[in-house]
């Protein structure tokens, strides 16, 4: 079956179809390539299921991820779509130490989605840059002082407490 089958086939949950592509990324039945060669044609809805699969797939093993992955997905992060943000921040999170040198795109993305209305794209955001804090990388510098800036102003106390986990590992 083809990703396009799958996610046109309507007897198969939304649910399900995520895990299902994920289960193919992860069993290396499909190239993360050619899952974004794919989405990159789809609508938003589309292109954020298959954004899901990739986070899935990343989170339980980050070494599948390809670099046009992290670009897409910083890519993604610019998108109208809430839910296309915050599985391309998960994503980001997940891989973003696979690409230290390629952080300062997705920063700056990351950065703007701060300030999104919706509480998931926020959380999204302040897990992918404590992930990408953590990596201690020249971005340090600063990105601290915006973290701790972002925090500060952050109303939800669950984005806070991202923020502040990421930034309590830093001073161990």
């Amino acid at each position: 079956m083809t990703i396009e089958n799958l996610l046109k086939d309507k007897e198969t949950k939304a649910k399900e179809k995520t895990t299902i592509i994920s289960n193919w990324l992860l069993e290396k039945s499909l190239p993360v390539d050619e899952l974004i060669a794919f989405a990159e044609k789809q609508k938003d809805p589309v292109k954020a299921t298959c954004m899901e699969a990739a986070e899935y797939a990343t989170k339980e093993n980050p070494q599948i991820a390809t670099e046009s992955l992290f670009d897409f997905a910083c890519e993604s992060l610019t998108q109208k779509a809430p839910r296309l943000k915050w599985e391309s921040a998960k994503v980001i999170g997940n891989i973003a130490f696979l690409y230290p040198d390629k952080l300062k795109n997705a920063i700056q993305n990351l950065i703007e989605n701060t300030n999104h209305e919706g509480t998931v794209v926020r959380w999204s955001a302040a897990f992918a840059l404590g992930e990408i804090l953590k990596l201690q990388t020249k971005h340090n510098v600063d990105l601290l002082k915006t973290v701790e800036a972002i925090c500060e102003s952050e109303e939800k106390n669950s984005i806070k407490k991202i923020y502040n986990a990421a930034i309590k590992k830093l001073s161990k």
